[in-house]
C-alpha cells in the first residue's frame, strides 16, 4: 500500500513539474516582450510602465478590482489511466464565451473598423478585458438585449484598499451618492462613462450595464489618442489606461492570446466564472462559482508596486509600502535623519492638492477661432489656485467640449483630463474644428472637487478662400447656338495653401460693374435641359479644384462675363466670347 502511495506521489510531482514548465511556456508565448519568472508568472520586459502619478479616475475602471485568474493549460483529450485528468475539458470550457457577450464584442469590433479603422481593435481584446473585469458579465447572465439581470458593481472607491473617488453621478449609475464604484460588465466608473458611454444596441440609451453599450464604449476608449492596437506599444498603453497596473496588463495579454488561439460560443448564463479577485476578497458577484477539480493551477499574483489594489500603490497613496520595518524608538523621539511624524489628528486624512483648490483662472487663453476642419491655433489653458491665489500642482483638470458642435480634441474625443504642472497650469490637447460652424464652449472643471468651472467660448467659421485662378489660359469661345469646347476649372487657395471644401457660386453677369444675372448669352443647363445662369452650392474638392458644368451659347453674339465667388471673398471673372464662325474665302474662278 505504501509503495503504491509512493508511486502516486512521484507521479503527482512529475505532473506538477511538467505543468510548471508548460505554464512558463504558455506565458512566454502570450505576447512579444513578455517573460516569465521561475514560477511561470508573466512579467513585462519592455512594456510601458504604469504612470504612478496618474489619477485613478483617469482610467476606465478607476483602478478598481479585477480578476487574476489565468487561462488553464491546453491539453489533449484525457486518456485512460491518467487519474481522470480534466485539463482538456477545462480549456474547452474556458474558451467558451456566452453567445450574447461574444456577439457584442464582435459588433463593437465591426463598428470600430468603420469609425476608427486605424485602431485595428481585435474583438479578442474586448473579450480579454471582459473576462478580467467581470468574468464575461458573470458568465453571460444577460437578457436578450444584452443587459445584465443585476448590476455588476465594483468595490466602493473610498480610499481604503482602492482609490478615493468621491461621487460624480449622484448615485445614478452605481447607487452610491458618496463614493463612486465601477459599473457593468466592462467596469466603467461613472465619471468615465459620462463621456465614454456609447449606444451599442441602438435603443437610444447609453447603459453601462448593457454588454453591447459597454463593449462599444470600451472599444472607443481603447482607440482614443489615435492608438494603433496592432502596435505592441500602443496596445500596452491602451490596456494600462484601462487599469493602471502591470499585473493587470499581463493578465489581459494572457487572455488576449488565449482567445486568439480560438474560442467558441456557449449559451448565455453558462460561462465559467473567475474566482480570484485582485484584492484577495470575495468576487462580490451574485452568482458564486462552485469549486471544480479543474482548477489545478491557482496563480499567485506577483508583487507589483504599481498595482493599485496592493498596499503602497502610488496611484492611491494607501497602505504600507511593504518595505523593512524601521527599529522602534523611544516614545516622543524621532529617529535620526527622519522627518518628524505628521501632526494630523488620528482618524483624519491630510488634504490632497485637489482639496486645496479654491477656484480656476484663465492661464492666458485668447480668442478661440478656427476654420472648419482646421486646428485651433490658440491653446486652452487653466490654472488651479488656492483661496490666496497660490498655484496648485498635481491637480486633475477635465476639459469638456460642450454645445452643438462636432469639434473635438486631437484624440477624437470631446473630453480630456490633464494634470496641472508645477505652476498649477493645465493645458488641454489641441482643439480641432469639425465641419459644423458656429459657437460652442470648452469647459474646465476640477476632477474630484466641486468648484465652479471655467468656460471658454470658441467659434468655428466656414472654410474660406482668398484667391481663385484658372487652371488653364485657353480662350473660351463659342459660335451662336453652340457649346463651349472647354469647361471652366479654377483652383482656390487660402494664404497660399489649398482651400478645400470651400463654398462657391458661379454667375453669368451683365458687366464688370453690374454683377446681376444676365438674361442673354452663355448659360448652363439643369438636369431638365433648362437654361441656368447662376450655380449655387458649389464646393471645391480636396485639391482646391472646382470644375464647372459645360457652358452653352444662345444666338446672341458678343463678349460676356462669368464671375466665380467663394466664402472668404475670393473672386474671379472669366471672359467668354460668342462669335459667328469665319466663312471660307471663295476659290478663284477659271
Amino acid at each position: 500500500m505504501s509503495a503504491q502511495f509512493g508511486k502516486r506521489l512521484r507521479r503527482g510531482a512529475a505532473t506538477t513539474t511538467v505543468a510548471a514548465v508548460a505554464v512558463a511556456a504558455l506565458a512566454a508565448s502570450q505576447a512579444p516582450g513578455v517573460t516569465t519568472d521561475s514560477a511561470g508568472r508573466r512579467q513585462a520586459a519592455d512594456s510601458s510602465a504604469p504612470d504612478a502619478a496618474s489619477g485613478a479616475d483617469d482610467t476606465a475602471t478607476g483602478n478598481s478590482r479585477y480578476y487574476t485568474d489565468l487561462p488553464p493549460l491546453d491539453s489533449p483529450t484525457a486518456t485512460p489511466g491518467t487519474g481522470g485528468d480534466t485539463s482538456g475539458i477545462t480549456a474547452n470550457a474556458e474558451r467558451g464565451i456566452p453567445a450574447t457577450v461574444l456577439d457584442a464584442y464582435k459588433k463593437a469590433e465591426s463598428a470600430l473598423r468603420e469609425s476608427k479603422p486605424g485602431c485595428n481593435l481585435p474583438w479578442q481584446l474586448l473579450a480579454a478585458i471582459g473576462k478580467v473585469e467581470s468574468g464575461q458579465a458573470r458568465g453571460g447572465r444577460v437578457d436578450a438585449d444584452g443587459t445584465t439581470y443585476s448590476k455588476i458593481l465594483g468595490p466602493v472607491l473610498n480610499g481604503g484598499q482602492f482609490a478615493n473617488i468621491r461621487d460624480t453621478d449622484n448615485g445614478a449609475y452605481d447607487g452610491d451618492s458618496t463614493y463612486d464604484r465601477a459599473v457593468g460588465p466592462m467596469q466603467f466608473i461613472p465619471s468615465t462613462w459620462e463621456w465614454a458611454g456609447r449606444d451599442g444596441n441602438g435603443d437610444g440609451r447609453k447603459d453601462p450595464n448593457n454588454i453591447y453599450d459597454a463593449a462599444l464604449a470600451a472599444g472607443n476608449y481603447l482607440c482614443r489618442f489615435n492608438w494603433d492596437l496592432s502596435d505592441q506599444k500602443d496596445l500596452r498603453r491602451a490596456i494600462l489606461s484601462y487599469n493602471n497596473s502591470t499585473h493587470y496588463l499581463n493578465t489581459v495579454l494572457t487572455w488576449l492570446e488565449y482567445y486568439r488561439k480560438g474560442t467558441h460560443e456557449v449559451p448565455d448564463g453558462t460561462g465559467t466564472l473567475p474566482r480570484n479577485p485582485s484584492d484577495g476578497g470575495t468576487s462580490g458577484s451574485s452568482v458564486s462559482p462552485s469549486p471544480s477539480p479543474r482548477d489545478t493551477q491557482k496563480p499567485t499574483p506577483p508583487k507589483d508596486a504599481t498595482d493599485p489594489t496592493k498596499p503602497g500603490n502610488p496611484a492611491t497613496g494607501s497602505g504600507d509600502s511593504g518595505g523593512p520595518t524601521p527599529p522602534s524608538t523611544p516614545p516622543g523621539t524621532t529617529p535620526p535623519g527622519t522627518t518628524p511624524p505628521s501632526t494630523t489628528p488620528p482618524g483624519t486624512t491630510p488634504p490632497t492638492p485637489t482639496d486645496t483648490v479654491d477656484h480656476l483662472e484663465n492661464a492666458g487663453t485668447g480668442t478661440l477661432t478656427a476654420m472648419a476642419g482646421d486646428a485651433f491655433a490658440e491653446e486652452v489653458a487653466v490654472r488651479t489656485e488656492t483661496k490666496a491665489g497660490e498655484a496648485v500642482a498635481k491637480v486633475r483638470v477635465r476639459f469638456t467640449v460642450v454645445g452643438d458642435t462636432d469639434a473635438t480634441f486631437n484624440s477624437g474625443e470631446t473630453v480630456a483630463t490633464v494634470v496641472t504642472d508645477s505652476a498649477g497650469t493645465a493645458t488641454a490637447p489641441t482643439l480641432r474644428a469639425g465641419e459644423k460652424t458656429g459657437g460652442f464652449t470648452v469647459r474646465a472643471t476640477v476632477v474630484g472637487r466641486a468648484v465652479p468651472g471655467l468656460d471658454y467660448k470658441a467659434t468655428v467659421t466656414a472654410r474660406q478662400a482668398d484667391a481663385l485662378a484658372r487652371t488653364t489660359d485657353t480662350a473660351l469661345t463659342c459660335v451662336p447656338g453652340g457649346e463651349f469646347a472647354e469647361q471652366v476649372e479654377v483652383k482656390a487657395t487660402y494664404k497660399g495653401g489649398v482651400a478645400d471644401g470651400v463654398a462657391a457660386t458661379a454667375t453669368l453677369i451683365k458687366s464688370a460693374d453690374d454683377p446681376t444675372e444676365n438674361d442673354k448669352g452663355p448659360h448652363f443647363k439643369d438636369a431638365d435641359g433648362k437654361t441656368v445662369r447662376t450655380l449655387k452650392g458649389l464646393t471645391t474638392g480636396k485639391d482646391g479644384l472646382l470644375k464647372l458644368p459645360k457652358l452653352y451659347a444662345d444666338d446672341t453674339t458678343g463678349t460676356f462675363l462669368l464671375r466665380i465667388t467663394t466664402t472668404g471673398g475670393a473672386t474671379l471673372t472669366v471672359e467668354l466670347k460668342v462669335a459667328a464662325a469665319e466663312s471660307a474665302s471663295p476659290s478663284p474662278s477659271a
